[in-house]
């Protein structure tokens, strides 16, 4: 029996476990893009409901504060918005599996922008770059890999 990894059970220390990892995997990689596209919705949503997140009262003028002064480019209402849509609407997106080789991408350049803007501190805890890193290299697996079996990509029948 073949896994999803390419190995054969017999290459296995627990060769019985080949069938749970078949059916697994795909389950796995359904939940992970989901629960990384809901945590871009929640980053997303308060920005465009003007909502307070977390500590920060007005993300969407943390936003623009970050691209703006932070970064120093120009258009920060602008390219606020444009976070703030790839954050809701992308988010949800990439959670149901749609467009998930187009979305997933943009996030990860997204979370590298982050990075640049908060590095080099490593820890989070200290304003540091471990989520969006981290966030940015699953982004890059669904890049490259898709949105899997439970996706809307794949019952459309049509991804890039």
């Amino acid at each position: 029996m073949t896994i999803r990894s390419g190995h054969d059970a017999d290459r296995l220390i627990f060769p019985r476990l080949a069938g749970l990892y078949a059916v697994a995997a795909p389950a796995a990689d359904l939940l992970l893009r989901v629960v990384l596209g809901v945590t871009m919705v929640t980053h997303g949503l308060p920005k465009l409901l003007g909502e307070g997140h977390g500590s920060m009262a007005d993300p969407m003028a943390g936003s623009m504060n970050l691209i703006g002064n932070v970064l120093g480019l120009p258009g920060a209402e602008f390219l606020a918005g444009v976070v703030t849509i790839l954050e809701t609407f992308g988010g949800a997106a990439l959670a149901l599996g749609l467009l998930t080789r187009v979305v997933a991408p943009m996030f990860a350049v997204e979370m590298a922008v982050i990075c640049l803007a908060l590095g080099p501190t490593w820890p989070w805890i200290d304003r540091g770059i471990e989520y969006p890193f981290l966030l940015g290299v699953l982004m890059l697996r669904f890049a490259f890999a898709g949105g899997g079996r439970a996706s809307l990509d794949r019952l459309i029948g049509r991804e890039l």
